[in-house]
This record gives C-alpha cells, sequence and structure tokens, in this order.
C-alpha cells in the first residue's frame, strides 16, 4: 500500500521536501514505516528526537497499524510557553 508522508519543520530540512509517498506492506505500523524512511533519508537518524505522529489527522503511537491510513505527518517535539 501507498501513504503519503508529510514531514515538518526540521524533519522536511532533513529530508529535503515536505512530503514523499512510499510504499509500505500491508500490516506495516507507524514505526515500520520510520525504519523504511530513515533508509531512504539517514539525516532522519541523527535529528536527536523521537518524533510525533499523525495518521489521517490523528495522533497515533508508534505501533498503531497503518492498514487503511492515507496520510501520516511526523512532527518535531513542540515546546514553548
Amino acid at each position: 500500500m501507498t501513504v503519503e508522508v508529510l514531514f515538518f519543520a526540521s524533519l522536511a530540512d532533513s529530508t529535503g521536501a515536505p512530503r514523499d509517498r512510499i510504499e509500505i506492506p500491508d500490516g506495516a505500523d507507524v514505526a515500520a514505516l520510520w525504519s523504511r524512511l530513515v533508509e531512504r533519508y539517514p539525516a532522519l537518524e541523527t535529528t536527536g528526537f523521537r518524533p510525533l505522529v499523525a495518521c489521517d489527522m490523528e495522533y497515533a503511537a508508534w505501533d498503531a497499524s497503518l492498514d487503511g491510513v492515507r496520510e501520516v505527518a511526523f512532527l518535531p517535539p513542540v515546546s514553548g510557553g
């Protein structure tokens, strides 16, 4: 299955693009997708943080199944006051 992947802020800088489309096997979870992305974009591994994840615009866990998901967004940690 193919998913649209969105990268925000420093993650987009690490990939050189704000979005990508990637083929993943049926039954894959967010962690498997991230592993595939790190293979494609090794700079993601050196960001120093674990991104937040949203699947079809809802926050998701790293072990969430991607079955039926069309879009996955990776966001850097948010802070501020």
